[in-house]
């Protein structure tokens, strides 16, 4: 059981610094500065489901969508292990990462109807960063336990999330800019201790005489 435990809060601490909430607090109050407390809240919620969505469809279809593209799993540990590592290093410097999205996105999302979805859920909160995390766990845990703490791992994210989103202004007012970008840059080295570890066991199975002890 505390093992359970360790691995939940290890996962839930690695996910929650890649999605970062906090740090989407800033764009979702400029973008629905313009709306009733009613849309805020109803924004709030679709966002949350959606990125739940999407990081429950990374676990379960991840795989399936790697073996269509002839993806290998070492190659794909790699290639979200940079990923990640850049998003980390953007985190750290606490600067905008052109890839959860672009200024020409955030722009055009202003006109929207809902910018739940797009951008907020994805590609800002459940992007190419979370996304690899989760499929890139998966592969390194193939167990129906793991399935399942993953599942609750996901849900408490969406939970987190709508939570921070509900409470944007106060969060904002209780943080300011300058403790939203120390919590960031946090996350961020947090992310960049997850992309190494990613790529090194991504490399180690590439090249098995990297790993191989000597004799």
């Amino acid at each position: 059981m505390i093992v359970e435990v360790d691995e939940y809060i290890k996962l839930l601490a690695g996910l929650l610094s890649v999605v970062d909430p906090i740090g989407a607090i800033p764009l979702f109050i400029s973008l629905t500065d313009h709306r009733s407390s009613e849309e805020r809240r109803r924004i709030a919620c679709v966002c949350a489901l959606s990125v739940g969505a999407a990081l429950l469809f990374a676990h379960t279809a991840g795989n399936t969508w790697l073996a269509f593209f002839g993806i290998s799993i070492p190659s794909f540990q790699i290639a979200g292990g940079i990923v990640i590592m850049l998003m980390g290093v953007s985190m750290v410097k606490a600067s905008h990462d052109r890839s959860r999205n672009t200024p020409e996105e955030r722009a055009e999302s202003v006109d929207k109807e809902s910018i739940a979805v797009v951008p907020m859920a994805i590609p800002l909160l459940s992007g190419p960063g979370a996304m690899s995390t989760v499929i890139v766990n998966h592969n390194l845990n193939p167990s129906w336990n793991y399935d399942v703490l993953a599942v609750c791992v996901i849900a408490t994210i969406a939970l987190i999330v709508l939570t921070c989103l509900l409470m944007a202004e106060k969060i904002a007012h209780l943080l300011g800019r300058t403790g939203m970008n120390v919590i960031t840059r946090v996350f961020g080295l947090i992310i960049l201790s997850i992309a190494v570890e990613f790529i090194t066991k991504g490399l180690g199975a590439v090249f098995p005489i990297l790993v191989k002890p000597l004799a």
